[in-house]
């Protein structure tokens, strides 16, 4: 193999997906420690990656910008970074143009149609069940990358800290008591469990001494609202936070309650226990939190109810009658609340040093 002395990574879209490759970067950190590390990826979930201590730069790209501005400016970028190995994690067409556009001579993607033309090594799918973890870590194999971690990691500043826990005693909440944050909304509609559910849960939790903190994103509002209207007046909403705001008010949450989407592995990443709530995707897939690697006080539990349809990796549900949303409906508030109050338990013992 050539020498390997400046790398790029690259998983262009998806927050969620972007938190799941940190495992890797700490991976490719401990094989090339000398090397200069970039990664590329949508510049709102790559900010994630900013006090890193594992990468050397971050690249952004702005989707938000034509193409035919933003693809080119991108490419002599990483064309002047003269890399030696590009990993695309991504896969699509763009990500793949801009591996080949980069000029690496060692260029690692997926066997994807005619685009995985453009890479010098080529993943092939062989059928075996995976972690979304695992399958990032197929990527780096051609690099002599072993896997040296699996978890996921978001790393905070002191002041970003500092800056949330001064926003939510702006609110009115009082930081030595619980807090448990939820986030009602998802990408898809066959992912997100009933606004009346979530509700239900905010107020038994008025039961415990945890005071509930609601977030969304930016496609959320209508779910937050209408959450808010059900839950009780005790429970403070947040507005649209930027990604890494949103990872610090759930670094001072004692338990974060989320759908399948970015907040539930932002939260996870940066040490917080979490409850996923899952419906047509595959908790053992996108969940793949419950290992050996984390400590009983962050432990983390997906729920989900067996149901004939799963998996549909639908985005909206197909069934009519009695069978829509049926992943989701027969998943009851008491249940989610069970596991709440035991992870609570858990994390009032670590955080008190019991």
């Amino acid at each position: 193999m050539l020498p390997i002395s400046r790398i790029l990574l690259t998983r262009m879209k998806y927050i969620g997906d972007v938190v799941l490759t940190t495992p890797i970067i700490r991976s490719v950190r401990a094989r090339y420690p000398e090397a200069f590390i970039a990664y590329l990826a949508d510049k709102e979930a790559v900010s994630l990656l900013h006090a890193n201590p594992f990468i050397d730069e971050i690249i952004p790209y702005d989707f938000s910008r034509p193409t035919v501005l933003e693809q080119p400016g991108v490419a002599l970028h990483l064309r002047r970074r003269k890399f030696d190995a590009v990993v695309d994690l991504f896969g699509n067409p763009r990500s793949a143009l801009l591996s080949y556009l980069s000029g690496a001579p060692i260029r690692i993607g997926g066997d994807f149609g005619s685009r995985g033309k453009l890479f010098t090594h080529r993943i092939r799918e062989d059928g075996k069940p995976k972690t979304a973890i695992e399958f990032h870590y197929q990527y780096v194999k051609p690099l002599d990358v072993e896997p040296t971690s699996w978890k996921t990691e978001v790393f905070l500043t002191e002041d970003e800290k500092r800056d949330a826990g001064i926003l939510l005693k702006s609110m009115g909440m009082n930081l030595e008591r619980p807090i448990v944050a939820i986030h009602p909304g998802a990408t898809w509609p066959a992912k997100i469990w009933p606004s009346e559910r979530f509700a239900e849960l905010a107020r038994s939790l008025e039961r415990t001494d945890a005071q509930a903190v609601l977030l969304q994103g930016p496609r959320d509002g209508a779910v937050a609202q209408q959450v808010a209207r059900l839950a009780p007046a005790s429970v403070r909403m947040l507005g649209v936070l930027p990604v890494r705001q949103l990872a610090a008010v759930l670094a001072h949450s004692w338990v974060c309650v989320a759908n399948d989407a970015a907040p539930m592995h932002i939260a996870v990443a940066v040490g917080t226990p979490t409850v996923g709530i899952f419906g047509p995707g595959e908790e053992y897939i996108w969940f793949p939190y419950r290992t050996p690697y984390y400590e009983a006080s962050q432990s983390h539990v997906a729920l989900r109810k067996d149901v004939a349809c799963h998996p549909c990796h639908l985005n909206v549900c197909n069934r009519t009658g009695d069978g829509y949303m049926e992943c989701m409906r027969l998943l009851s508030s008491e249940e989610v609340l069970h596991v709440v109050e035991k992870t609570l338990g858990l994390s009032r013992s670590s955080r008190l040093g019991a």
